[in-house]
């Protein structure tokens, strides 16, 4: 069975709030929204080649204490800039770092809990496969 492609559905328990990071912070465009009672509960999202369903999360909308989640692995092309993007934001990034295993990195965890990593190779070039 050959696959043309995969979306991840990211679950979100306030999808307005969560797309300050994916809109505003990470440069995603949204569509096929879908409401309910008014309120955003799922929209597509994209940026060039890159695609995910952003969800209402089911059940409460607090993060039970074990939940784990996903992980994303973002590759940007000046990770220098996207930091401070991001900050600029308000959001909490991590300081850079140039890892051991060859990559220079930061870190940021969004408001559902998500733990975001940029990195790009240490000597500032990106891999074939783009990380």
């Amino acid at each position: 069975m050959p696959v043309v492609s995969c979306i991840p559905v990211i679950p979100s328990a306030d999808l307005e709030k969560s797309l300050r990071l994916w809109v505003d912070g990470l440069g995603f465009s949204t569509s096929r929204a879908m409401h309910k009672d008014g309120k955003l509960i799922g929209c597509m999202l994209q940026n060039g080649n890159l695609w995910f369903w952003l969800n209402q999360r089911a059940g409460t909308a607090q993060k039970p204490e074990d939940y784990h989640g996903i992980n994303l692995y973002w590759a940007p092309t000046d990770i220098h800039e996207t930091r401070e993007r991001l900050k600029a934001l308000g959001f909490g990034v991590s300081e850079i770092v140039d890892r051991d295993y060859g990559q220079t990195e930061f870190f940021l965890t969004d408001d559902d809990g998500f733990s975001h990593c940029f990195g790009v190779a240490t000597d500032g070039q990106r891999s074939a496969d783009g990380v």
